[in-house]
């Protein structure tokens, strides 16, 4: 029996085991999710919105997360993506015809406005994985060939989560369904030959890079050292997040993080947003770009407060669910 529920058993029948009371509370109990879509209205009964206060782990925190049934014919699941250009979560609203939710997805560079993930909009490959990352030094000539993960849903509505490459020569990406380490060699370039025994097309309608992977089967599993996102203790830093991922019933979580607010909400770590991820019920879910990108619209109106102080930042790429006309 789980610890703590026998020292909930001992309080009920009125024993105190002095143990039972050096175990903070935070420590393993489940936050408390409060249903606030009302205060999004209106929603489709399909789309859900729900909010936690609750401290994590002793420290301030707040999140929301959206609930949406992917087998929902009535709610459209897409992307849009800007070119050269960068604009804000609420411009992408605008620009969408005021859709149901907007969240910031992919990373992307500043110089360039430029998506570093894959990006599919309609069926067709809009922004591509970067899968080369030059090492330092002054005489070295190596590099370093991450496979980035995906979240994609299909034409039957079916989401999952994989490790995806594709370039321009492709119509579809190949999809790897377990994390692989990242190849280094001389070449400023991927081949995707030595891939192709273990991948099969991925042919999705709507998808979102990101990463690293969270949950796999239900349980934490975190590839950053597959991804190479986060480098040195970063992965252990908190920082306000935006993360995805899906439940085994057929629906899609998408999870927005406050940070960046000593003493109000100071974010999470990687492992703690797989926690939160398991707890909302998913069984496969992958990070996406934080800090002071994560934002998420609901019927226009900000969930979480972003972290740059001029607001919302603006992001070449985005994920939009709407009401189907």
């Amino acid at each position: 029996m789980n610890y703590h529920k026998l020292c909930k058993i001992f309080f009920a029948a009125g024993i105190f085991p002095a143990v039972c009371f050096f175990i903070p509370a935070y420590s393993y109990a489940q936050l408390r999710w409060i249903n606030v879509s009302a205060d999004y209205a209106p929603l489709p009964a399909s789309l859900q919105v729900f909010k936690t206060t609750d401290s994590l782990d002793g420290k301030p925190f707040i999140a929301f997360y959206v609930k949406a049934k992917l087998s929902n014919k009535k709610l459209d699941f897409t992307t849009d993506t800007t070119l050269g250009r960068r604009i804000t979560p609420l411009q992408f609203y605008q620009k969408n015809a005021k859709p149901l939710v907007v969240v910031n997805c992919t990373f992307f560079n500043f110089d360039k406005n430029q998506n570093l993930n894959m990006v599919i909009k309609d069926g067709s490959i809009v922004s591509y994985n970067v899968h080369t990352i030059a090492l330092k030094g002054k005489d070295t000539l190596q590099y370093k060939h991450p496979i980035g993960s995906v979240l994609g849903i299909d034409k039957k509505r079916k989401a999952d989560v994989a490790w995806v490459f594709a370039d321009s020569a492709s119509k579809y990406p190949y999809a790897i369904q377990k994390p692989q380490a990242a190849i280094m060699d001389s070449l400023n370039s991927l081949s995707f030959k030595s891939y192709k025994n273990h991948s099969a097309l991925w042919k999705k309608e709507t998808a979102v890079g990101g990463g690293p992977v969270l949950v796999q089967d239900g349980k934490i599993k975190i590839t950053n050292e597959e991804e190479l996102k986060f480098g040195g203790k970063a992965i252990n830093d908190k920082h306000p997040r935006t993360c995805m991922g899906y439940t085994a019933d057929g629906y899609l979580i998408i999870m927005v993080i406050q940070g960046r607010f000593p003493g109000i909400a100071e974010g999470a770590t990687l492992k703690q947003q797989a926690k939160l991820l398991i707890d909302a019920g998913c069984v496969e879910a992958l990070n996406l770009d934080g800090g002071g990108s994560s934002c998420m619209l609901v019927n226009g109106k900000e969930t979480i407060t972003p972290s740059s102080k001029s607001g919302e930042r603006p992001v070449p790429a985005v994920f939009i669910i709407s009401k189907k006309q």
